[in-house]
């Protein structure tokens, strides 16, 4: 009988699935009015207003795609029995909040339980049968799942982590662990991995699936892990368990705070879908209880180190010109809105979007329009395989979207490889006059060239790689079909880069700070870019291979340019940029780098714009005092009289970088502004190496990490030069490789290295292992005294 009365409870806090659509109709079928304090048999109006959005729609219906519609809700928690579908019947019609009134769309359900002491000051109740509980709210905030380690805010990542998560000796404190979850980052830190515990093997370990949420498969991180959802770590303030088998919640109550016993709890993945509409506007509602989607994060994204869950609390799916405008996305256990497909002028303006499981806003396409599609890092074609039309195969992609005036903040709560806009397979798309902060990863990311065309500009990106490494606020990959091509003619790469990414992808007017990587990161193969008017804070702005990129009228504070791995006819262009010290390069060319590397003014001295001269760098550059504004207070355009002028520089405004309306100006955080330095020498020459069999080796330094493509922390020996006809070259050694053990040994140092031949010299030879093009391989080389080179 009491199960009966808690579920008959949870039907009436989240409405009937039945519902009664009004015999009545409203008094004007271009207006409708809702209210939870509603009746849907009422006409609508603003005096009797239906109850719920599903009797809205069908009376909407009625007049859709005649003329307007627009349905006034009012004030209150809607609680959705089931997601709500627009499709071509809702064309033209408009939900929005009325005026002054704070309307939830709520994906879960409101439980008022009776609650009895278990133990330590944890509480118990009983929930409807069959009930199963993804997140747990109470007073608006979402709760703490059981876990170890016990959440700590000010930890990173996952706010704790423990080496020993799952240890035997730590899974030996719990009966039965059938149901928790394992949190783990990757070993690079390049993301992170989820799984699902499945139980104990009969020696006590335990036993998982999972570990699908990355595209670059590698162990989980030795230390950055932790376990939730377990019975016996239900031992602090905030944290919640619930018994599926017994109906029973647990709660710790925080301490403090007034709390009248109910709680809500998440139901649904989806609250909106759009499928096949046009012209439909949601505005001024709040989105909140999404259920978490971290165990179906599994498709990969064409060689990105991406998987993605095509779905989030507001779905697209074949749509157009529709509007969501100043809402509020709230503690979402996934992504926020998906842009899935084919859609055309979907616009996202005015929105508040914070703590979100993964990404916030996403515009991801269909692989099936992608000529020559790669999916794994390793994986490649021949140049024979190669398809040489341009552009895509069908229009199943995203295209000529907005995201406008956006405030984005608590990205990837969960899922760390998540953005605060994340593009792919994707044309057109526009982030104007953002401020995103606070994520586990890239403020922005594009994925992938295909297919170019899309434009950031006025943004405010900085607090960004919180929790993970290898990254930039701003990231991108180019790893198309040009990419490793095994056989192509190197001549024809620089215009084989242009069949995917079509049109330049444009980053300008922006402001950008990661204190955790670079400020602004162009990664693996990214091509046709057109980078200027951009403020970098603290990390500058790297630039991996790739082609026709143009970087012009940029300021890097306290920092500079790192070229990273350059092709030798990559084409790129560097000019009247203001660096403030030299660059930082790793593994480039030997000759020439660039089309044009000139023109530049460096801050610093003159040995910082003279250091790469030999590479055909900076002849006619600069050295001197900008004349800053006021750098103090983040004004960075210069005076009459600055050196950058003769140069062709041109001031760019300092302050119409993010948000722009005064609602979400109120709340928006900004960078810290740095200290610079003017005038102080950032020389970062390379430390000589240590010649060995014609090889020279030394250890990593500074960015080499992520030429190499290694985690920032690893250890091993780099082959910065190898003549060739000598005895290393012969044996296979070449340049940038990266070597990591002998016969098995790990080696972290050049000393090391040479420790280790030395005990196996009574053999032929030795095997290396080594990543090349981030790779591991393998190779044998001698040890027997070196035969010296001969003349030719």
């Amino acid at each position: 009988m009491e199960k009966k009365i808690f579920y008959r409870r949870i039907r009436m806090a989240i409405g009937s699935g039945i519902i009664a659509v009004a015999l009545q109709s409203p008094l004007s079928a271009s207006e409708l009015h809702v209210s939870p304090a509603g009746n849907d048999a009422n006409p609508g109006t603003v005096e009797n207003p239906l109850a719920t959005l599903g009797a809205a729609q069908q009376l909407a219906r009625a007049t859709a795609g005649k003329a307007p519609v627009t349905v006034w809700l009012h004030k209150g928690v809607y609680y959705l029995p089931e997601t709500v579908r627009f499709t071509v019947e809702d064309a033209g019609c408009t939900y929005v909040a009325a005026a002054g009134e704070t309307v939830v769309l709520s994906g879960g359900a409101k439980l008022d339980l009776t609650w009895e002491p278990f133990r330590d000051g944890i509480l118990q109740a009983k929930t409807p049968t069959g009930l199963a509980i993804d997140q747990l709210f109470v007073n608006g905030r979402r709760q703490i799942m059981a876990r170890y380690p016990n959440d700590d805010p000010g930890v990173l990542p996952y706010g704790g982590f423990a080496a020993d998560a799952i240890s035997r000796e730590r899974a030996a404190r719990w009966a039965d662990p059938t149901g928790g979850f394992l949190h783990a980052m990757h070993k690079g830190r390049w993301g992170g991995f989820h799984y699902r515990i499945t139980g104990k093997d009969a020696t006590g370990d335990v036993v998982v699936e999972g570990g699908w949420q990355n595209n670059r498969p590698s162990p989980m991180h030795a230390a950055h892990r932790f376990v939730e959802n377990i019975v016996e770590e239900l031992d602090a303030p905030g944290e919640w368990f619930h018994n599926p088998g017994t109906d029973t919640l647990y709660f710790y109550p925080p301490v403090g705070g007034d709390w009248d016993g109910s709680v809500e709890v998440v139901r649904l993945r989806h609250l909106v879908e759009f499928t096949g509409t046009k012209q439909v506007t949601l505005r001024g509602l709040i989105f909140r209880h999404a259920a978490r989607t971290f165990m179906d994060t599994q498709e990969p994204l064409l060689r990105s180190d991406w998987t993605i869950y095509r779905g989030g609390a507001v779905l697209f799916n074949s749509s157009e010109d529709c509007l969501v405008a100043d809402c509020e996305f709230d503690q979402l256990g996934g992504n926020a809105i998906f842009v899935n497909h084919y859609n055309r002028r979907i616009t996202i303006s005015g929105c508040d979007i914070n703590n979100t499981g993964g990404s916030a806003v996403a515009f991801v396409g269909d692989p099936g329009a992608v000529r020559n599609p790669l999916f794994q890092y390793g994986h490649a074609i021949k140049y024979s395989e190669l398809d040489k039309d341009a552009g895509p195969k069908t229009e199943n992609y995203p295209k000529d979207c907005l995201v406008d005036d956006c405030l984005i903040r608590g990205v990837g709560t969960i899922e760390k490889q998540a953005a605060g806009v994340q593009i792919s397979m994707s044309m057109g798309i526009t982030v104007r006059h953002c401020s995103i902060y606070g994520a586990s990863r890239a403020g922005i990311n594009i994925g992938d060239g295909c297919w170019g065309g899309n434009v950031i500009e006025f943004c405010d990106v900085f607090d960004t790689v919180r929790e993970t490494g290898d990254h930039g606020s701003f990231n991108s990959w180019g790893r198309d079909r040009f990419w490793k091509l095994g056989g192509a003619p190197a001549a024809e790469l620089p215009s084989l880069a242009l069949l995917d990414v079509v049109k330049p992808n444009i980053i300008r007017n922006s402001r950008w700070r990661c204190d955790h990587g670079w400020d602004v990161d162009l990664d693996d193969g990214s091509s046709n870019y057109e980078i200027y008017n951009n403020l970098f804070l603290h990390g500058g702005l790297k630039l991996r291979e790739g082609f026709h990129r143009k970087v012009w009228n940029n300021i890097a504070i306290n920092n500079s340019l790192h070229p990273h791995v350059w092709y030798e006819n990559g084409g790129d262009e560097v000019t009247r940029n203001l660096w403030m010290g030299s660059y930082r390069p790793a593994i480039m060319p030997a000759g020439t780098w660039g089309k044009l590397v000139d023109r530049n003014l460096f801050t610093t001295t003159e040995s910082d714009r003279l250091q790469f001269a030999v590479h055909g760098c900076d002849t006619n550059s600069l050295v001197g005092d900008p004349l800053f504004v006021n750098a103090a207070k983040g004004d960075f355009r210069v005076k009459d009289g600055s050196p950058a002028l003769t140069l062709g520089f041109v001031n760019f405004p300092m302050d119409q970088f993010g948000v722009r309306s005064p609602r979400l100006r109120a709340k928006a955080r900004t960078p810290l502004i740095p200290t610079i330095n003017i005038g102080g020498g950032q020389s970062t020459a390379a430390a000589a190496g240590t010649p060995w069999r014609g090889a020279v080796l030394r250890e990593l330094q500074e960015g080499e990490f992520s030429a190499i493509g290694v985690p920032a922390d690893a250890r091993g020996v780099l082959v910065v030069d190898v003549s060739k006809r000598t005895p290393a070259f012969n044996d296979g050694v070449r340049v940038a490789d990266f070597i990591q053990g002998v016969n098995g040994r790990e080696v972290f140092s050049v000393q090391g290295f040479l420790d280790e031949l030395v005990k196996d010299a009574s053999g032929n030879s030795v095997r290396l292992s080594v990543i090349r093009d981030q790779q591991t391989i393998e190779y044998n080389v001698q040890t027997l005294p070196a035969v010296p080179a001969r003349r030719e």
